[in-house]
C-alpha cells in the first residue's frame, strides 16, 4: 500500500471536517425541531441528564484514537451551540467573569450560552427569580472548606430550585504583575479561596496581609492596579487581567474539588442517579433531630449532607439543609418527605437533580 503524500492525507482531513459540519448542521437541524415540540408539549428546554447520557454514550462507544476524555469537552460545545438554536440561554453567575463559579457554569453551558455575571450570590438568586435569567450557577460546598453559607441562606428566600449539581476541579494560582513572590505586602481572594490555600500563604508569604473581597476575579483586577498586591484566582483571572503566575496550584489539598450548583424555575426529571436537596424549619423541642431523621432511616434512605443556619426569625432559630439519594417522585422518597412534615414546622424541596459522579474539567 503506497504512503499517502502530506497533500492527499490534508485533503483527506478537509473532506472529513467537509462531512462533520454537513453532520452538524443535519443535528442542529434536529434540535431546532425538538425546541419547537418541547414548546408545544410545554416542556423545559433544559434536560441536563440528557446531555449526560449523549456523553456517556459516545464515551463508551469510542474505540480511539481520538482521547475519550476529550469528547466530554467537545461534545459540550455541540450541545451549548444546539441548545442556544432551540433556546437562547442566559445563565447568571457569581461575578466578575473568570470566578471560578464562571468557569463551572462555561464547563456546564459551553460559550455559546449568554452569561449573566452578578455581584453577589443573592444578586445570582435574583436574576432567576426575576426571569432575567433561564438558568444560575452558584458555589454550594468546597472539599477543604466546607459548605458556602451565604447559598443556603439565600434559599430561604427563593422561589428557585436546584435542577442540576457540578463538581468541578479548582486549582489555585498566585497571581501578580512581576510573576515573582518579591515585595508582595497583600494577597486578595475571596474568602473560601484564601482559606483553601491559607498553609501555603503561611509558609511562603507569612508577613503579607490577607485581604477577604467578594470573588477571586475581583482580587484579580485589584491586584492588576497594585504593584504591591497579589490574588489568588485561577489561570483565566490571570489572563483576563493581564497578570502573570508566581506560582501555580498553591492549594493545600491537592484534591480540591467545589461543588456548584444550577438553579432555575423547573424541576429535573427523574434519572434513576438523582438526589434531593430540602430545608427543613424544625419545631424547638426535645429529640427533634431524632425525630426529624427517623422518617429517612425507616425508609432505608442514605442522607448525604446535613447543614444548620440560623433561621433569622429569632434568637437561637435554626432550618436545617439535608441531601439525600433519590428522586422526590421515588416513592420511598416521597412518603419520607411526608412524614417529615409531621416532624417539621415546615419542609420544602429544594429540588431533585441528577447526582454529578465525577468532576469536570475547568
Amino acid at each position: 500500500m503506497p504512503v499517502s503524500t502530506l497533500p492527499e492525507l490534508r485533503k483527506a482531513i478537509d473532506a472529513v471536517d467537509d462531512e462533520l459540519l454537513r453532520l452538524l448542521n443535519e443535528r442542529a437541524r434536529l434540535v431546532k425541531s425538538v425546541g419547537a415540540l418541547k414548546a408545544a408539549l410545554a416542556q423545559p428546554f433544559y434536560v441536563p441528564h440528557r446531555e449526560r447520557q449523549i456523553v456517556e454514550r459516545l464515551q463508551e462507544m469510542n474505540a480511539g484514537p481520538f482521547p475519550t476524555e476529550a469528547l466530554r469537552a467537545v461534545f459540550s460545545e455541540v450541545i451549548s451551540a444546539c441548545l442556544s438554536l432551540e433556546h437562547p440561554l442566559r445563565v447568571a453567575f457569581l461575578g466578575p467573569e473568570a470566578t471560578f463559579t464562571h468557569m463551572a457554569a462555561r464547563s456546564r453551558f459551553g460559550l455559546s450560552a449568554r452569561y449573566v455575571p452578578a455581584a453577589t450570590i443573592a444578586g445570582v438568586f435574583g436574576e432567576v427569580d426575576r426571569g432575567l435569567a433561564d438558568l444560575a450557577v452558584v458555589p454550594i460546598e468546597n472539599s477543604t472548606e466546607g459548605v458556602v453559607n451565604s447559598t443556603l441562606d439565600v434559599f430561604m428566600d427563593s422561589d428557585a430550585l436546584i435542577s442540576a449539581e457540578i463538581v468541578l476541579e479548582v486549582s489555585h494560582c498566585l497571581l501578580d504583575r512581576s510573576g515573582t513572590l518579591d515585595g508582595i505586602q497583600k494577597v486578595y481572594s475571596h474568602p473560601q479561596a484564601l482559606a483553601q490555600c491559607r498553609g501555603w500563604l503561611s509558609a511562603n508569604l507569612p508577613k503579607a496581609a490577607l485581604i477577604e473581597v467578594a470573588s477571586t476575579a475581583l482580587a484579580a483586577r485589584l491586584a492588576k492596579d497594585d504593584p504591591v498586591a497579589a490574588a489568588v484566582a485561577s489561570e483565566l483571572a490571570g489572563q483576563l487581567y493581564d497578570l502573570r503566575i508566581a506560582k501555580a496550584k498553591i492549594e493545600d489539598e491537592a484534591k480540591n474539588v467545589t461543588r456548584f450548583l444550577v438553579i432555575g424555575r423547573q424541576a429535573a426529571v427523574r434519572t434513576g442517579r438523582d438526589k434531593t436537596s430540602l430545608m427543613l424549619s424544625v419545631k424547638d423541642q426535645s429529640g427533634v433531630l431524632y425525630k426529624m431523621l427517623g422518617p429517612l432511616a425507616e425508609r432505608g434512605i442514605n442522607l448525604t449532607r446535613i447543614e444548620s443556619r440560623p433561621s433569622r426569625r429569632r434568637a437561637w432559630d435554626y432550618v436545617f439543609f439535608i441531601d439525600l439519594d433519590g428522586h422526590i417522585d421515588d416513592e420511598p422518597v416521597a412518603k419520607a418527605v411526608e412524614g417529615l412534615r409531621g416532624a417539621c414546622e415546615h419542609v420544602k424541596v429544594l429540588g431533585s437533580y441528577p447526582r454529578a459522579d465525577q468532576p469536570e474539567q475547568p
